[in-house]
């Protein structure tokens, strides 16, 4: 079950305790987010509806999520539904769970995270004669579009998108590494163009993030001499029994490895409606970097070591390697930046 998937579920439940009169006074909600669950959450996922819908009900956000639990953990692919905090509804995903999210990224390609949020709507954007103005504007027609909008990109007074100038002209960075200068940053820090965004070592973002692509590459390429192909029906993490406990963070499996990947690519919709709504390719770029890190972390347990045969464990690795490439791709392409086989 993909995010988007996963959101509309938690949204059908939502309406049905709404119809059934449970939650009085409630108009139904256009979306409901769902995410990877935060510092003291559980589980795949975690939402905020019942925080959203506890002043409309006119009830504690905790009586409100214990109200949707039961109904949301009646849905198929739901396997436990907690609540935490102050009201956050933590989910855990069936088996199989995390095996649709990873076949659903290599179908979708680029095109994964692709929502329709701002379906229909026209975002203006007013720019000052600024290199850094017009390479976010740029970048953000892009964004934009997938979440179903248009942006439409002008010089014109009152500027609505001024983020700080750069102190110098990027231009002797080359296209990627100037790009990536400019975008990387959040919109009210000033930029820092030097060499060190050419730097092919662990310090920089950039080459993190272009590396552990073309490593995704490496990985297909030597499995394929191998004689195999990555398999996401495999996946460590959607192969849990649906009478499994939930995962909580300790538990997760590998939490640095498959659980930490899985939770990159999981988050990149939500990541990518934040960026287009908030007009911050910075927000971007910053999730390019975390599944970047968390593939390079990953990739050691992808292909068989020694005389070892290889296994579905490995084909589902090599899928889920494969997936974090399409993403990184995916993302580099929204931000202007070449994604190398080869690096």
């Amino acid at each position: 079950m993909t995010p988007v998937e996963l959101s509309r579920t938690v949204l059908r439940a939502v309406r049905r305790a709404v119809d059934v009169g449970e939650l009085g006074g409630v108009s139904l909600p256009e979306g409901v987010v769902v995410a990877p669950p935060g510092p003291g959450g559980c589980g795949d996922y975690a939402s905020n509806v019942a925080l959203r819908l506890a002043g409309p009900a006119r009830r504690p956000a905790l009586e409100v999520a214990e109200t949707l639990r039961p109904y949301i953990a009646r849905e198929a692919g739901v396997a436990d539904v907690t609540v935490t905090g102050p009201g956050f509804l933590n989910i855990t995903l069936a088996g199989g769970a995390f095996a649709e999210l990873v076949e659903a990224v290599l179908e979708q390609g680029p095109r994964y995270g692709h929502g329709d949020s701002l379906t229909g709507q026209v975002v203006e954007l007013r720019v000052p004669y600024d290199t850094r103005a017009e390479v976010v504007a740029d970048t953000l027609v892009r964004i934009v579009a997938t979440q179903g909008g248009r942006a439409e990109v002008r010089h014109a007074e009152p500027v609505n998108l001024r983020p700080v100038p750069a102190p110098e002209d990027p231009a002797p960075l080359g296209h990627d590494a100037a790009r990536w200068a400019l975008l990387h940053p959040a919109p009210h820090d000033r930029p820092r163009i030097s060499a060190d965004h050419l730097l092919q070592r662990e310090s920089n973002p950039l080459f993190r993030v272009r590396y552990a692509h073309a490593r995704t590459r490496a990985l297909h390429r030597n499995a394929a001499t191998l004689g195999y192909t990555g398999a996401p029906c495999g996946v460590p993490g959607g192969t849990r029994r649906a009478d499994a406990p939930p995962r909580t963070p300790a538990a997760a499996p590998e939490a640095s490895g498959e659980a930490g990947l899985l939770a990159a690519l999981a988050g990149y919709p939500h990541a990518l409606r934040l960026a287009a709504r908030h007009r911050a390719p910075d927000r971007l770029a910053r999730h390019l970097v975390v599944t970047a890190d968390a593939l390079l972390g990953f990739q050691h347990v992808v292909l068989p070591l020694g005389d070892e045969k290889p296994s579905a464990a490995h084909r589902a690795r090599l899928a889920l390697a494969e997936a974090a490439g399409a993403v990184l791709a995916g993302g580099l392409s929204l931000l202007g930046i070449d994604a190398p086989h080869h690096l």
